[in-house]
């Protein structure tokens, strides 16, 4: 019987990171995975296809909206909607199989298959050419997550779609019903209204991105809506019919009153859940919580000794980079190391256009815990970096301790936000106070002096607002 030290079931961003960190400090590695391509949901049908049609779609945008002010005139735009798609693949084809090489580069076995555990210490893997059982000292659960579904509207993958849907539609639909409106549904809403499909966005909760600072959902929606994109909140889904080839949404909003929808494709984008199915913890007694997450000590041990879990199967920011790190810790800790994470300045982005991005405590979190703060904002209206390339809209906004000056949160809506907010990440691991990052030298002109002069801000010292 063939023995591992460490064998990772599930070969996302969580779980192929984990047995490459292991392979390097010496462990005899494998990581399982079904799909047929590494990456997991991310790679796949996730973050990196979804950012790819973002970027496609913003240069369609901008070639047919904004280049004009530019000085750039162009006759004609046209979409080639196949070709899109293609590239969209192409780059996914290449990470996954970057990750294959990889795994070659760091010797972790690479196992093509369905992968469970049945009993403690053996992971069995059904793969095509039979059923093969392994001997395995540490075993790590990364098998992520699945979207949510509605009980009344089956997901197809046709007309009425998950985030995998929505990547591939074989033409633009002339209108899009987005239920939720967290980070996916304003992705993969944004990159259609881009070309040429009217979008709804219906949403439970009283704003958009619920999760981050409200003046960030504010911000958010007031520029999504300028776009074309439009909004109702506080409203419940109630029924997904079909007639006539289209699909008609009932809703009703807070105080009762029916809204009634009709659409090509209804994207549902409700949230994700925990996916360990198969995987026979029942069986073998791992902990599961009401919700279905893996329950994990602080070294990420289930209750069963030597089998750990991390990622999306254990709850809290279901984020590829929050997975990542979880498995590089938890190598480490197996090969009595200090991992490290600080969940605390885990960042949350939302990659529409402009981009939306967050770390640390937002304003109502802070009022909530009665802690006193400041605050130091600053618009990108007012940088010339900004005004160069005509993207002017968002701001930066620093929140920082009243007593003590260390940075509490920052919360970013503008251009390149997602790369913006690295700063802020750094700044807080190293607890960091507004005073450290407003007398930092910022080069000039770009896009992180709004970061400097929202730190001024935060003693209203800021020079250019």
């Amino acid at each position: 019987m063939n023995q591992y030290d460490v064998m990772v079931i599930g070969g996302g961003p969580g779980g192929y990171v984990a047995a490459i960190r292991a392979a390097q400090l010496g462990f005899k590695t494998a990581c399982v995975e079904m799909r047929g391509s590494l990456g997991g949901t991310c790679l796949n049908v996730g973050c990196i296809p979804s950012k790819a049609l973002l970027d496609s779609s913003e240069h369609f945008h901008q070639a047919t909206h904004k280049f004009k002010n530019h000085g750039i005139e162009v006759s004609k735009v046209s979409l080639d909607l196949p070709a899109m798609m293609k590239r969209k693949d192409d780059v996914v084809t290449s990470l996954t199989q970057g990750i294959e090489g990889l795994f070659k580069k760091n010797q972790v076995d690479y196992l093509l298959g369905k992968g469970s555990i049945p009993k403690p210490g053996q992971v069995e893997v059904q793969g095509k050419e039979g059923t093969e059982v392994f001997e395995v000292k540490h075993t790590i659960l990364a098998t992520g997550s699945v979207p949510a579904e509605l009980p009344f509207a089956q997901i197809n993958e046709k007309d009425i779609v998950s985030s995998t849907g929505a990547l591939s539609f074989d033409n633009v639909p002339d209108e899009l019903i987005v239920i939720g409106g967290g980070a996916i549904g304003l992705e993969l809403g944004s990159v259609w209204m881009r070309l040429g499909s009217k979008v709804t966005v219906v949403e439970f909760l009283d704003r958009i991105a619920p999760t981050m600072d409200s003046q960030i959902s504010r911000d958010l929606k007031r520029v999504l809506g300028k776009q074309g994109m439009k909004f109702h909140l506080k409203t419940k889904v109630n029924e997904i019919s079909r007639k006539s080839g289209k699909l008609h949404v009932k809703a009703e909003d807070k105080k009762g009153k029916p809204v009634e929808l009709v659409a090509d494709k209804v994207l549902v984008s409700i949230g994700r859940k925990p996916f360990h199915e198969g995987l026979g913890l029942k069986e073998i007694g791992v902990e599961v919580d009401q919700r279905g997450f893996v329950v994990v000590d602080k070294h990420f041990q289930t209750n069963v000794a030597g089998i750990y879990a991390i990622g999306d199967l254990i709850g809290g920011a279901m984020l590829a980079h929050k997975a990542e790190d979880e498995g590089i810790a938890l190598a480490e800790m197996l090969a009595n190391k200090a991992g490290h994470i600080n969940y605390d300045v885990i960042p949350g982005i939302i990659y529409t256009w402009p981009e939306a991005a967050s770390v640390g405590k937002s304003e109502e979190d802070l009022k909530r815990d009665s802690v006193p703060y400041r605050s130091g904002q600053f618009s990108f209206r007012a940088s010339a970096r900004a005004r160069c390339m005509d993207e002017v809209d968002g701001f930066v906004k620093i929140l920082a301790h009243k007593d003590t000056d260390r940075i509490l949160g920052v919360h970013i809506v503008g251009p390149r936000a997602s790369d913006l907010i690295a700063e802020a990440v750094v700044a807080m691991e190293y607890k960091a106070s507004s005073e450290d990052i407003a007398r930092i030298i910022h080069a000039h002109p770009t896009l992180a002096e709004p970061m400097k002069e929202a730190a001024m801000d935060v003693e209203k010292r800021a020079i250019h607002s």
